[in-house]
């Protein structure tokens, strides 16, 4: 990431993980008919320490239309709030 990002209060940053665009029959899923991935890595995390508790590089399971999504260097991100956070995957 060449711009840095640093979510304020509770808030964390979170890459959005993409899906694979081929089934394993070999079609191909075009974007327009994907859902919206609800899954994401912690990329970095806000200065309330108190209430965040996840931590950097942990998976995770977020709401499907929550937080701000944004767009760098070719890969999507949200900001959330670390309470709407719904699972912590693989702990």
């Amino acid at each position: 990431m060449s711009e840095s990002v640093t979510p304020l209060g509770s808030r964390v940053l979170v890459e959005i993980l993409t899906e694979d665009s081929m089934t394993a029959s070999g079609l191909v899923i075009p974007d327009t008919a994907k859902e919206k991935q609800q899954k994401g890595v912690i990329v970095a995390i806000g200065d309330d320490e108190e209430t965040i508790t996840v931590k950097v590089g942990e998976r995770v399971l977020f709401p499907k239309y929550s937080g701000t999504e944004l767009s760098m260097d070719g890969a999507d991100y949200l900001v959330i709030d670390a309470n709407d956070l719904l699972a912590v995957l693989g702990r």
